[in-house]
């Protein structure tokens, strides 16, 4: 599986990238030894009218090619894997759904939601703000699941859609 977030977090880790966040947000967006802090960073962009704009330009390329290189090396191994499965938070919004065969949505009830985005110290409203909504997400989605309960039950959910989709 390939994750965004572990693409971002790399990408966040490249000198050209550290660079242009330091000269958009100044050096309250990083962290003492010069790395960017995705929490302090997320507070500056959604302050910033162009901030998030700012963020999209500058690291949704480069995780586009990061992905695209990793489904090339899968699809490359023999034999090849059964599936390919992307985590894309903002699929939806980025217009991206169309660039795979089927989309699962993992969602929660707002409360859920919510309680999830404050505890990484990030701002809810801010961020759902910018978001489709969850309805709009469950009812263009091929598949979802509402992850309220436990770890347990969302692996055996997707796992039955793994053994779905591979057949």
């Amino acid at each position: 599986m390939l994750s965004s977030d572990e693409i971002v977090h790399s990408i966040y880790g490249d000198d050209a990238v550290i660079a242009a966040v330091r000269g958009r947000f100044g050096p309250d967006a990083m962290t003492p030894d010069g790395q960017v802090d995705r929490v302090a960073l997320g507070e500056r962009a959604f302050a910033d009218p162009d901030g998030v704009a700012f963020l999209e330009q500058l690291v949704h390329p480069r995780v586009a090619a990061a992905r695209t290189a990793w489904q090339d090396r899968e699809r490359a191994r023999v034999p090849p894997p059964p599936l390919l499965v992307c985590e894309v938070p903002l699929l939806f919004e980025a217009g991206l759904a169309e660039a795979f065969d089927a989309v699962l949505v993992v969602t929660a009830s707002e409360p859920v939601r919510r309680a999830r985005v404050t505890t990484r110290g990030q701002d809810f409203d801010a961020r759902s703000g910018r978001q489709m909504t969850e309805d709009e997400k469950i009812n263009r989605a091929d598949r979802y699941v509402v992850n309220d309960g436990s770890m347990t039950l969302l692996e055996e959910w997707v796992t039955e859609r793994f053994e779905e989709y591979r057949r």
